[in-house]
C-alpha cells in the first residue's frame, strides 16, 4: 500500500503557486499576500508560509519590507515544462524514507512526471556497467540520484541529460547536488566517546564510503582519533562485505579478540541489526559497549534511552531538489552543490568504557 502523505494548508497554497509560477502566470512581481490571501480564501498567515516556503525553493526572492517579491524564473528562458524525472536509489527501501515520499509529491504537484528507476542500484549490486546500461534505457529528462558512488557520479555527470547527486560522493563533479555535512558532528561524537575512555571505536561504514578512499565524514573519523592520540587503520574503519551475512561476519570478527568499546554505524537499519547482535551476545547498551547511529531515524523518538545520533534538516534538501527541478524545467542550467548543517544527539546510548575494558 502506498504511503498516505497529508500536506499543511500552508504546502497546498505552495504547490498552487508554484504550478501557477511555472506556468507563467506572473511574471516581475509576485502579487501581495493579502491579495493572494483574498483571492484564494485563506489566511494570510497560511499565504505568507506558502510564499516563504517558494523563496526557500529558489522561484520567489525577497526585496526587503513593503518591496514584494521578486518572481525569479528567467522570462526570455520560454515557459516552463513538465518534465519526466527519473529517480535512481540506493536501495529500494529508500522509497519509503519521509524526504524522498516528500519531494516525489512536491514534485508532481509542480507538474511533473516522477517514477522510480526500474531497480536499485544495489538491486545491480553496485555495478557502474549494469546501471548505466539501464539508465540508457529509461527515458527520462533528468536524474535524481540517491546516494551513488563516485564512479556512478562521475558518468552521470558527463552525459548531457541532467542529474542532481543526492548525498554520495559528489565533491568537485560537475553536477548539482545536496547532502548533509557530517564532518563536525562525527568529529564531535568522536571526542564525546574518547572523553569517556573509548580507544577502540569502529565506524561500519559502506563500501562506497570506505573505497577508493575514506569519503569526507569518514576521513573526519579518522582525522579525529588521530587527534585523540588514537593511531587509526583498519581496525577502526573495516572492510566487510555488503549484504546481511557480512554484515555480521564482521561484528563476529571484531568481537572474537578484541571487541570494540564503542560502534558506530551509518544508517538506522545498521543499528538495529547491531543492537540485535549485541543484546544476542549478551552485551547491553552503553553498558558494555556505546552504540551510535550516523542518521537519524523516526524511530528513534519511541527510544529508551534516548538513540545518540546525528541529526540534519530535511527541508533544505527537499527545497534544494525543487528549486533544481525548476531551474531544469526553465532552461536554466544549475550545477550547484549545497551541503545542510548535521549536529551530534547526545543520547543514552553511550557511557564510559568499564574498568575491565580497558
Amino acid at each position: 500500500m502506498s504511503r498516505l502523505t497529508i500536506l499543511t494548508a500552508a504546502e497546498q497554497v505552495a504547490a498552487h503557486l508554484r504550478n501557477e509560477l511555472l506556468q507563467g502566470a506572473w511574471t516581475g512581481l509576485m502579487p501581495g499576500g493579502d491579495r493572494l490571501a483574498a483571492e484564494l480564501g485563506v489566511g494570510s498567515d497560511t499565504v505568507e508560509a506558502a510564499l516563504r516556503r517558494l523563496e526557500g525553493e529558489g522561484l520567489l526572492v525577497t526585496q526587503g519590507r513593503r518591496r514584494g517579491r521578486r518572481i525569479a524564473l528567467i522570462p526570455d528562458q520560454g515557459p516552463a515544462r513538465r518534465m519526466r524525472l527519473a529517480i535512481l536509489t540506493s536501495d529500494k527501501s529508500d522509497r519509503r524514507l519521509d524526504y524522498v515520499v516528500e519531494f516525489e509529491h512536491e514534485l508532481r504537484e509542480a507538474g511533473h512526471t516522477v517514477a522510480h528507476a526500474p531497480r536499485s542500484m544495489a538491486g545491480l549490486g553496485m555495478d557502474a556497467g549494469r546501471i548505466a546500461a539501464m539508465v540508457e534505457k529509461t527515458a527520462a529528462d533528468g536524474w535524481l540520484v540517491f546516494a551513488g558512488t563516485r564512479e556512478i557520479l562521475e558518468w552521470f555527470a558527463a552525459r548531457e541529460v541532467p542529474a542532481f547527486a543526492i548525498f554520495g560522493r559528489r565533491q568537485g563533479l560537475p553536477m548539482a547536488g545536496v547532502g548533509p555535512d557530517k564532518t563536525q558532528a562525527i568529529a564531535a561524537v568522536v571526542r564525546a566517546l574518547a572523553g569517556m575512555g573509548h580507544r577502540r571505536i569502529v565506524l561500519l561504514a559502506r563500501k562506497r564510503q570506505r573505497l577508493p578512499i575514506p569519503g569526507l565524514s569518514e576521513q573526519a573519523f579518522l582525522n579525529e582519533l588521530a587527534s585523540q592520540g588514537i593511531s587509526p587503520g583498519g581496525y577502526h574503519l573495516p572492510d566487510w562485505e555488503e549484504h546481511i551475512n557480512g554484515f555480521h561476519a564482521r561484528l563476529e570478527a571484531l568481537f572474537r579478540v578484541t571487541p570494540p568499546t564503542a560502534l558506530m554505524v551509518d544508517e538506522a537499519p545498521f543499528f538495529v541489526a547491531a543492537r540485535h547482535f549485541l543484546a544476542r551476545r549478551g552485551l547491553n547498551v552503553p553498558e558494555d559497549v556505546s552504540l551510535v547511529c550516523n542518521d537519524a531515524d523516526p524511530a528513534f523518538s519511541w527510544c529508551k534511552p534516548p538513540v545518540s545520533h546525528i541529526r540534519w534538516d530535511s527541508g533544505p534538501v527537499v527545497r534544494r531538489i525543487l528549486q533544481w527541478a525548476a531551474n531544469l524545467s526553465r532552461g536554466k542550467k544549475d550545477l550547484r552543490q549545497t551541503v545542510v548543517k548535521a549536529e551530534f544527539v547526545t543520547g543514552g546510548t553511550i557511557g564510559a568504557v568499564k574498568a575491565r575494558s580497558l
